[in-house]
């Protein structure tokens, strides 16, 4: 099993934040999953990896050739893909996941996250979908996910696609006994 981890190539304010990044890198490999990320030593990504490195993990990364030219590609992973867009790194990570989890970020973490979220509405794919609410990052998100529920541009099953913990460990396992609910489609 691996797990594809979307989150900030920046630190954040919070000292929360990259401990989340370290503990849930850590997790994972202690747990027997892998990792799959975006493939930078910097951040919150770098600390994710490094952790699951350290206790003995398998991580992939895939980051883009524009970005490995800037030299924040990781050099110490089991595997580094390099691709050639954006669009290639989320399609390759999604690939190689099982399940996703998003950590605290910015724009880039949103729209990964939005992304798979989107593809699992549309039915590509069957995978838990799920964000580490690190003190409290993702609840005025989750408001708004509630806002569009309720006022009608988000059926109430799609809103239960996103599993949403503080606690890492218990969103794993929620992630390993995802089942995905049954649908039609998303227009029906």
């Amino acid at each position: 099993m691996r797990i594809c981890v979307f989150c900030g190539s920046s630190a954040g304010k919070r000292p929360d934040y990259m401990e989340a990044a370290r503990a849930f890198g850590h997790l994972l490999a202690t747990r027997g999953i892998g990792l799959v990320y975006g493939g930078a030593s910097v951040g919150m990504m770098g600390a994710v990896a490094d952790a699951a490195l350290a206790a003995g993990g398998e991580v992939i990364g895939v980051i883009p050739r524009a970005l490995v030219d800037r030299e924040i590609a990781h050099k110490g992973l089991t595997d580094l893909r390099v691709v050639e867009s954006m669009h290639e790194r989320k399609a390759l990570m999604a690939e190689l996941s099982n399940g996703f989890v998003s950590l605290p970020g910015g724009t880039g973490t949103l729209e990964e996250a939005f992304e798979v979220w989107t593809w699992g509405v549309l039915g590509f794919h069957k995978k838990a979908c799920a964000w580490l609410n690190v003190a409290g990052y993702y609840d005025a998100l989750m408001a708004a996910i509630d806002r569009m529920a309720s006022e009608g541009f988000l059926k109430e099953e799609h809103r239960h696609m996103v599993l949403v913990d503080s606690d890492a460990d218990k969103l794993v396992t929620q992630i390993a006994n995802y089942t995905p609910p049954q649908m039609k489609s998303k227009w029906e």
